[in-house]
């Protein structure tokens, strides 16, 4: 089991695809390889590791390398949609014989006895996992950065954030190390590191995928579990399969979607959030060049409000300071007996002191957030889908998210950057960022797609379309 850290830092493209097991294959593609017989999965998971070997010091994505007991499973048979397929699992939901450290040195983890509910339902789908990625502590950060630690690092430019907080795992997937990695989202954490990225990010509806422990003891269940992808198919078959192991009979099922529809949407277009900040113009321009994009496609398209008022924001950032105080809190029952809280970075100290403050809030806000549900779902009886950005600006460079900064300083960088994302996990509802657009530094920009609750198919539909109208950009093209 090993630790990678200390990355250089340089402005430079890296990634893994080369000509070996895995060529520039995505996970459907590798899997349908490997039940053909043209490799083998001992020799797909050897090139995953060269891979991750040959990036690991400049990406610094890699929490836990679990590479011995890889290649052990690699020999054994495999079953399932992406039987074989090399992946990560974030490292902060358990795998047996790892610890799950949270991206913090506030404790040391100890090994996990078993895997967790919902990586038992994600290895269910034949992925043969090579360890555990990184994210920022607790994963409170939309960029996965460290107080005392080098920070990950995006491949498609060092000098920049990967996003977070699956910041680890998108950088994997988008350097070419895996085809597919787990994810989760509490405020956007699937969704933002695949527009950081330029992957596809899926973040289901509430209660579709299986929720983790800590998931079920939230009063308002705001974490999704889910993958990130380089292609739609994958990210379409991830759901099948995910579903073959649980399919939550209160939401409509998904099934496998293999390509567009021939019903035409009613689009709204949201470009302003309702935080104070506004849009960048980039982001700005890249959103209508979408709705542009769906209107030559067919699809009815008209701005229209957020579903939810300014207090939506207070409401947010108050629950998210209630998760610190939570884990700041119980961290020794939680976590160990040797929990240190003051150990915690500048953000999450800052946040669960923000909560104390504001403890008394916390009725209000529970019910706020709580009706949103009602409020988001009002919107789908005008539209089919939501287009907005998936961030307000575009990826920043490390260092302007860093926990080593103010908290007050850094949470209004991050209040004002992750100003869509948090609705979908109030509200429960499912939304997809797609890579559809690239900055003027060269780095992927990403529009943002809502849906009815259960609506996944109408979400993926829409992907496997846009994905066909404007493929996206490969990393390996990048200069």
């Amino acid at each position: 089991m090993t630790e990678f850290s200390n990355p250089a830092r340089d402005d430079t493209v890296v990634h893994a695809f080369r000509d070996d097991a895995l060529g520039d294959l995505d996970a459907t593609g590798l899997a349908a390889r490997i039940a053909a017989g043209e490799v083998s999965v001992r020799e797909v998971t050897e090139a995953a590791i060269a891979r991750a070997e040959s990036v690991g010091p400049a990406l610094n994505a890699l929490a836990f390398a679990d590479f011995d007991r890889a290649l052990t499973e690699a020999d054994r048979p495999h079953e399932g949609v992406f039987a074989g397929v090399p992946t990560v699992v974030k490292d902060n939901v358990d795998v047996a014989g790892l610890p799950t450290q949270h991206g913090s040195v506030a404790f040391a983890a100890q090994p996990a006895r078993v895997d967790s509910d919902f990586v038992t339902q994600y290895l269910s789908t034949g992925v043969l996992s090579l360890g555990k990625s990184r994210l920022p502590e607790f994963g409170f950060s939309a960029s996965t950065e460290f107080m005392d630690a080098a920070a990950v690092h995006n491949p498609w430019n060092l000098a920049f954030s990967p996003g977070a907080s699956s910041g680890g795992s998108a950088a994997l997937v988008a350097s070419g190390v895996v085809p597919i990695a787990h994810a989760n989202d509490g405020g956007g954490s699937i969704r933002i590191p695949a527009a950081a990225c330029g992957l596809v990010g899926l973040k289901p509806s509430r209660g579709r995928t299986v929720p983790d422990a800590m998931d079920k003891t939230l009063p308002i269940r705001i974490i999704a579990q889910g993958a990130v992808t380089r292609s739609v198919r994958d990210t379409a078959r991830w759901m099948a399969a995910a579903e073959r192991y649980y399919r939550n009979p209160a939401l409509p099922p998904i099934r496998l979607v293999e390509g567009p529809s021939s019903t035409r949407l009613k689009v709204g277009v949201v470009v302003d959030s309702v935080t104070v900040s506004r849009t960048d113009d980039e982001t700005r321009k890249s959103v209508h060049a979408t709705a542009d994009l769906l209107a030559d496609l067919g699809h009815h398209v008209e701005e229209c409000p957020m579903p939810v008022n300014s207090s939506f924001v207070e409401d947010f950032c108050i629950y998210w300071g209630f998760l610190s105080f939570v884990i700041s809190s119980n961290g020794k029952r939680m976590l160990g007996p040797d929990f240190d809280r003051d150990a915690t970075d500048n953000l999450t100290r800052g946040l669960a002191a923000m909560y104390r403050k504001n403890i008394a809030k916390t009725p209000r806000v529970l019910y706020r957030l709580r009706r949103t549900y009602r409020e988001y779902a009002q919107i789908f009886q005008k539209y089919d889908v939501i287009l907005s950005p998936t961030l307000a600006h575009t990826t920043p460079e490390l260092g302007y998210l860093s926990p080593t900064q103010s908290f007050e300083e850094l949470f209004d960088k991050l209040i004002a950057y992750t100003a869509f994302t948090p609705l979908n996990n109030a509200s429960g509802g499912p939304a997809i960022s797609l890579p559809m657009h690239e900055t003027s530094r060269g780095l992927p920009l990403a529009s943002h797609f809502s849906a009815d609750h259960g609506d996944e198919r109408t979400l993926l539909e829409l992907a496997f379309e846009l994905e066909q109208a404007t493929p996206w950009r490969r990393i390996q093209d990048a200069r």
